[in-house]
């Protein structure tokens, strides 16, 4: 568990703010406007019984460094919200299934679920197409992309327009650093984020991206 959590503090176009905090690999947390929102909440990564509780947590798939009944629990409340893929809904006993195009809408954004999986061969088994979810988070004019594990997949032209990019970059199980060069490069995001880096290379992916016309933010995601 990482002691010092960093956040960032986006202003959209509609003049609200964004905050995010970077948990630690997977885990992160919107603040948009006093709603709550965590991606793949995880108790190594954080100590949730001191951060707020959840509006709506959103979980990936359900391999233990994503999906943390524990977490999850510590983070609900009678009204929570919780989003995710059929495997993580048959092991939780709770949860509302997006599939792939599937939006719900809340009073002031949405969750749209997009595809994730893995596309190199002999890589199919960590991540098989049709399992697993990427989340859009659609904040009136402004979109996130939260990429969960996956490699760079057909429907890329679909992400084009997202604000915020965030891509896990953690060969061999999602990107490699110039897959992710390459997603990042196709969706021209105002920020890139990349997380879920764990071993992978950060002065060798700096260097990567040296000359983009984007802003890159390097965080505490390990």
């Amino acid at each position: 568990m990482q002691n010092k959590i960093e956040c960032d503090t986006i202003v959209l176009n509609n003049g609200n703010n964004l905050a995010i905090m970077f948990l630690g690999h997977g885990s992160l947390m919107f603040d948009y406007e006093s709603r709550i929102i965590y991606t793949d909440p995880v108790s190594e990564y954080a100590d949730y019984s001191l951060l707020p509780k959840a509006d709506v947590i959103l979980v990936t798939h359900e391999h233990d460094d994503h999906f943390d009944p524990k977490a999850i629990e510590i983070l609900k409340k009678e009204d929570t919200r919780i989003i995710c893929n059929q495997k993580v809904r048959d092991l939780l006993g709770e949860g509302t299934v997006l599939n792939y195009g599937d939006v719900w809408a809340f009073d002031d954004f949405s969750v749209e679920a997009m595809k994730a999986y893995n596309t190199t061969e002999g890589r199919e088994k960590f991540h098989p197409k049709d399992r697993d979810n990427a989340y859009f988070l659609h904040f009136d004019e402004n979109t996130v992309y939260i990429s969960g594990d996956t490699e760079t997949v057909e429907n890329i032209e679909e992400v084009k327009n997202c604000d915020l990019l965030f891509l896990a970059v953690n060969q061999p199980y999602t990107m490699t650093i110039k897959q992710a060069y390459h997603f990042a490069t196709q969706i021209q995001p105002k920020i890139f984020y990349p997380y879920h880096t764990t071993d992978t290379d950060m002065n060798e992916l700096r260097k990567e991206f040296e000359n983009v016309p984007f802003e890159v933010r390097i965080r505490q995601m390990q």
